[in-house]
């Protein structure tokens, strides 16, 4: 046999290394892309800009493409691009997915506690419960060996599902490879969903290129899972979170729930926010109900109820299972449904005090959460048309807040074809004056509107503005049909004489009611200035304002005139500078100081008494001079807004968000998501004690 030449040896060579230099290159790639997707969508912290992740991405992709026996099953590149699926191949579990066992109310969650108690004993109140939010998506099972993920399957009938692994790599928060060390065959189970945001985009986007919208998050998630083109998975934002483990023989690997879900984080599972570990029954009650009537409704996903269980996994292993079905060791606490269907019976509008026309839907009653809803915010046209809402629709209804629904979308395939597409007013449907467009908002621009000037004298007379106790919506709309009122200046005209001819108006509420009005005059400028109900200045602008100026005079001196024009006052530029106000609010404020109508109605009120000027406060400190804070959950002795002010009087601004600008978060009881969001972000949290610290115990 002819021994390789020289030259042969060295191309040889040369290729052994290059094929070693790639393999290097390629696990060194598939880390740094792992660990970047990680940073951007588990801890929402990103590390690495999208061109440069872009540019590393591209380069696996060519290595692979050279290299074939480099590209694993945790490679980034395996997110997208498999073959399309003819079928569903059959995965059998583990371990079988049970089904949990509802209540409905508290009482059914104690008839559980005391089922577990009769088997368990005071083992079940030794150990304490978990409560975690049962998220309303679909359920699958993610098995990995060695760290990777090499199967995903759906729920199925428990003990069997179906396999979609090549849709679920599309779903960025599903690692293809566990960090850290985890059992060497691992089953993680979990919820995939359907963000509302995320949601409410997506069909806007589908509106708009004439194809039909989806009906609800959950059943689109399912939906998405069974697509045969992993492909079109991937042009749906879905996201997971997983809550539970199998391995083989169903052996225990934690000795309790909190420390399996620690376990699941480390190795890179995102966990659901909001659980809380309880000690008692009763604290158990408790979080349950501030999640269904506080929390939930600032959720940007779906949950249908809180799930309890057992903390300690060997008291779980006592309690077992009924049939292999359901533990008797957990159970579902079902809220009441957030997401209702009914009939848009039409479209109505108001206009607010700013001229801003407010559309809203009129339902057929339906309950949602709890409370029967017959209205729901639209907030402006351009979101009927995105999601493309017409008068006889059936349409999903989402709780939003205690108070006010919002519309998710129509269902289209309900829908009866004649019926007309939305039309967008022209003109103001409470004067007729033709309306203004601004960005995706319409506007009247007739300050005589009398539904501006409902909306006005209501909002002056609020609690956050001038406090006038008995002022009711019911009360402005009484006195304006009587032409007792025409502007905020002509409630202090008013007498008790003059009121009590009114209907339901007794002498003794008369004269309370003038006593009301009367004792407004002496609320500070701040109030008033949010009182007159300036566009974009809200309650911390007006009290920004008032503080810096000190007089209604020192803040619209030159802002009444053109500039150079008047009397010493402030400027367009010192309005702009004042902490918490910048280029929109300011340009507003002069705008409205300078206009005639505004100097006059200035002029009655200064007549009738009412205090024009903000009593001066002294910065208690600078501790905060120049911070954003963000003060969520109860404090132990301070209100919300006690510490709020001391805050401001320390300098800082005080907003509801959390975000990268944020510089603190000052924490309470039950703090909820914007702990979690400060954490993820790396911001600073602290208690009150230590906020009452850097106040100086102030």
């Amino acid at each position: 046999m002819t021994s390789p030449s020289a030259a042969q040896q060295a191309r040889q060579q040369a290729r052994q290394q290059a094929r070693q230099q790639a393999r290097q290159r390629a696990a060194e790639l598939c880390d740094l892309l792992t660990k970047a997707s990680y940073d951007y969508y588990i801890r929402d912290r990103p590390t690495l800009a999208d061109a440069a992740y872009d540019r590393l991405f591209r380069e696996l992709q060519a290595i692979e493409q050279e290299h074939p026996e480099l590209r694993g099953d945790d490679s980034p590149t395996q997110r997208v691009g498999a073959t399309p699926a003819e079928s569903f191949a059959k995965h059998e579990h583990l371990v079988p997915m049970g089904s949990l066992a509802n209540a409905f109310d508290d009482d059914e969650v104690t008839a559980w506690y005391e089922r577990a108690v009769k088997i368990a004993g005071t083992a079940v109140d030794s150990a304490g419960f978990s409560a975690e939010l049962k998220i309303d998506g679909a359920a699958i099972a993610l098995t990995y060996r060695d760290g990777v993920l090499v199967s995903g399957a759906t729920r199925g009938n428990g003990r069997v599902g179906e396999v979609v692994t090549a849709n679920l790599r599309t779903i960025r928060d599903i690692p293809l490879r566990l960090q850290g060390t985890a059992p060497p065959l691992i089953e993680v189970r979990g919820e995939v969903y359907f963000p509302f945001s995320a949601f409410e985009r997506l069909n806007a986007e589908r509106t708009q290129r004439g194809e039909p919208v989806f009906a609800n998050p959950r059943n689109s998630a399912a939906g998405s899972l069974r697509q045969l083109d992993p492909a079109e998975t991937a042009k749906r934002p879905l996201r997971f979170f997983g809550y539970a483990i199998a391995v083989p023989g169903g052996g225990g690997l934690f000795r309790t729930q909190s420390e399996l879900l620690g376990a699941l984080s480390t190795w890179g599972i995102p966990i659901a926010p909001h659980r809380r570990r309880c000690a008692t029954l009763a604290e158990v009650h408790a979080h349950a109900d501030q999640i269904e009537h506080t929390l939930r409704a600032e959720l940007d996903f779906g949950i249908d109820g809180m799930v309890v269980k057992v903390e300690s996994t060997a008291v779980q292993a006592e309690l077992g299972d009924i049939g292999g079905r359901e533990p008797r060791w957990a159970i579902a606490r079902k809220f009441a449904a957030d997401i209702a269907e009914t009939t848009l019976l039409a479209i109505e509008v108001n206009v607010g005090r700013t001229g801003k026309i407010n559309p809203y839907a009129v339902l057929a009653p339906v309950e949602v959460g709890g409370t029967t809803v017959r209205f729901a915010t639209l907030h402006n046209f351009d979101l009927i048309r995105q999601k493309d809402l017409r008068v006889g629709d059936v349409v999903q209804i989402k709780r939003a807040g205690d108070v006010i629904p919002q519309v998710i979308g129509a269902v289209a395939d309900q829908r009866d074809a004649t019926v007309p597409h939305t039309a967008i007013p022209s003109r103001c449907p409470a004067c007729d004056t033709p309306v203004r467009v601004e960005e995706k908002d319409l506007f009247c621009d007739n300050d005589r509107c009398p539904g501006r000037r409902l909306e006005a004298i209501v909002h002056f007379a609020s609690k956050g503005a001038m406090d006038i106790d008995g002022l009711s919506y019911a009360r402005v709309e009484q006195f304006i049909g009587a032409e007792l009122v025409h502007d905020v200046a002509d409630l202090y005209a008013l007498t008790a004489d003059q009121l009590a001819t009114l209907d339901r108006f007794a002498n003794k509420s008369a004269v309370a009611l003038v006593a009301a009005i009367a004792t407004s005059r002496q609320q500070p400028l701040s109030r008033l200035l949010f009182g007159l109900g300036i566009r974009h200045v809200g309650q911390e602008a007006a009290l920004a304002l008032a503080r810096r100026f000190g007089t209604l005079d020192g803040l619209t001196g030159d802002l009444v005139h053109e500039e150079g024009d008047g009397p010493g006052g402030a400027s367009f530029e010192a309005v702009e500078s004042v902490h918490g106000v910048g280029p929109a609010i300011a340009e507003s404020v002069v705008r409205y100081f300078r206009d005639p109508a505004v100097r006059a109605l200035l002029t009655r009120l200064r007549r009738y008494g009412l205090r024009l000027d903000e009593p001066a406060q002294a910065q208690t400190s600078t501790a905060f001079a120049g911070k954003t804070v963000v003060i969520t959950g109860t404090l132990p002795t301070l209100s919300r807004n006690d510490a709020k002010q001391r805050v401001l009087a320390a300098g800082g601004k005080v907003t509801d968000s959390v975000s990268k600008a944020t510089s603190v978060v000052v924490v309470g009881d039950d703090a909820g998501s914007k702990l979690d969001k400060a954490k993820s972000l790396g911001v600073e949290t602290i208690d009150e004690a230590e906020l009452l610290r850097r106040l100086g115990g102030q």
